[in-house]
């Protein structure tokens, strides 16, 4: 262990996990119900349930509880489950570092504390991305959020936003911002978004814009807001024939161009996969770091809230065989990097380990730049393509793509890097990334 910090009231646990949404509280779920391991999950917010709490609309468990219920009453039985199992839940608590041996420092209304456990999992989820970090110019008014902030404000604290709003954006999370915005009595002038078409699921495209009657802005970008002391308008550019527009609007919501919450791991020293942004892991969903695991959307930017839950369910065994067996890493087994090749941003898991489990659902994640119907995946090495398959649903931006795990089972990890893209995507511009890969180019 670390050296002692006498300021500091140690605590012990068999597995701390940092996060109390839907993986973490899953993880501890499993832990306790299935291998009778004591979990400490802490969470810097004032109650347990992840981003769920605060999305006051159905469509969540259909994958991990085979139901269809509200978000605050998904978070409410993932925290019921998680105590039942024995878990204990500690809101409120600020974890500050992560020690070379896995100890944490947390700040907490109980005062300092050094949490010590045989195991760690991250599960901290992931963010959308601001207005400042999109770097969208104009003024600085009020009535400037994300979909988190907004439904924060409107479902946990009842408050109210202006009466005309534009939502930036168009996956899954943008149509929830604008039932959110509708319960708020907010309405949605107009949804932009820079693909030709919105990034979610067909079914929610024509039943969004049927019910709320709302027009959509393809291949659209917001380039100023406008207004002092309270938003007035903002100004929206089109790609194709760069022609601008204001648009009237009080209210404007950046919804998706997710982010892991990856602080504690990269101050931590954890290799970080330079295309998720977040843990680099192996298809156990094991770190760089022994002991040290991670789960849920800190790993792949974002999934839905049942997929992050059986990725906790995932998780906790593999804890749990590392606990009761000592399990670590073959010192002999290759390890190789599987990587994206464009239209695809990213891919997880990052590592692929002779002898290691297929990762969770044995699915393998990406995020693709460009819309392809249907799919021709490929799978490389030493540029010679080893295994294709032709999926019937599409790669859409916006949202994870799925590929069967079994795609990778003609991989030979003593070849070297492996490499996953698309035999049928458009060709298009592209533009380095801060890795030195290419991606296709992309606004906001």
């Amino acid at each position: 262990m670390s050296a002692p910090d006498t300021s500091r009231t140690v605590v012990t646990a068999d597995v701390a996990i940092v996060g109390a949404g839907p993986a973490g509280l899953a993880a501890a779920t499993q832990l306790g119900k299935v291998h009778g391991r004591q979990a400490l999950v802490l969470d810097r917010e004032s109650r347990a349930g992840g981003i769920p709490r605060h999305c006051d609309h159905p469509g969540y468990g259909i994958r991990d509880m085979h139901t269809f219920i509200g978000g605050p009453a998904y978070a409410e039985r993932l925290v019921r489950e998680a105590t039942s199992a024995g878990a204990d839940i500690m809101p409120n608590a600020m974890v500050t570092a992560v020690h070379p041996d896995g100890a944490l420092d947390v700040t907490s209304p109980a005062g300092l504390l050094r949490i010590e456990s045989r195991a760690l999992v991250l599960a901290t989820g992931a963010r959308e991305r601001a207005r400042p970090a999109r770097m969208i110019p104009g003024d600085r008014p009020s009535g400037v959020y994300t979909t988190g902030q907004l439904q924060n404000i409107v479902h946990l604290h009842h408050g109210r936003v202006g009466t005309r709003a534009v939502v930036v954006g168009g996956e899954l999370v943008s149509w929830s911002a604008v039932m959110t915005l509708k319960h708020a009595g907010c309405r949605t002038v107009l949804m932009t978004t820079q693909y030709p078409s919105p990034e979610s699921y067909a079914a929610f495209n024509i039943a969004g814009k049927a019910l709320f009657r709302l027009p959509i802005a393809a291949r659209t970008r917001v380039v100023r807001i406008i207004g002092r002391g309270n938003l007035e308008a903002v100004e929206i550019e089109n790609l194709d024939t760069g022609a601008r527009e204001i648009v009237e609007c009080d209210t404007v919501v950046f919804t998706g161009d997710w982010i892991p919450d990856h602080e504690l791991a990269r101050t931590a020293g954890i290799a970080i996969d330079p295309g998720t942004k977040g843990p680099l892991v192996d298809t156990a969903l094991r770190t760089s770091r022994p002991g040290v695991f991670a789960a849920g959307n800190v790993l792949h930017p974002v999934d839905t809230a049942d997929i992050a839950a059986l990725d906790g369910t995932f998780v906790a065994d593999r804890v749990a065989a590392f606990l009761d067996a000592g399990e670590a890493i073959d010192p002999g087994a290759v390890a190789v990097r599987i990587l994206a090749a464009p239209p695809f941003r990213w891919v997880s898991p990052g590592v692929l380990r002779a002898g290691d489990p297929a990762p969770p659902r044995q699915r393998l994640l990406l995020w693709t730049d460009q819309l392809v119907r249907f799919p021709k995946v490929t799978v490389s090495q030493r540029g010679r393509v080893v295994a294709t398959t032709l999926l019937p649903w599409a790669a859409s931006p916006g949202r994870v793509f799925r590929v069967p795990w079994s795609i990778m089972d003609a991989v030979d990890p003593a070849l070297g890097p492996v490499t996953v893209g698309l035999a049928n995507a458009p060709r298009r511009g592209t533009t380095p990334n801060a890795v030195g890969e290419f991606i296709p180019s992309r606004c906001n």
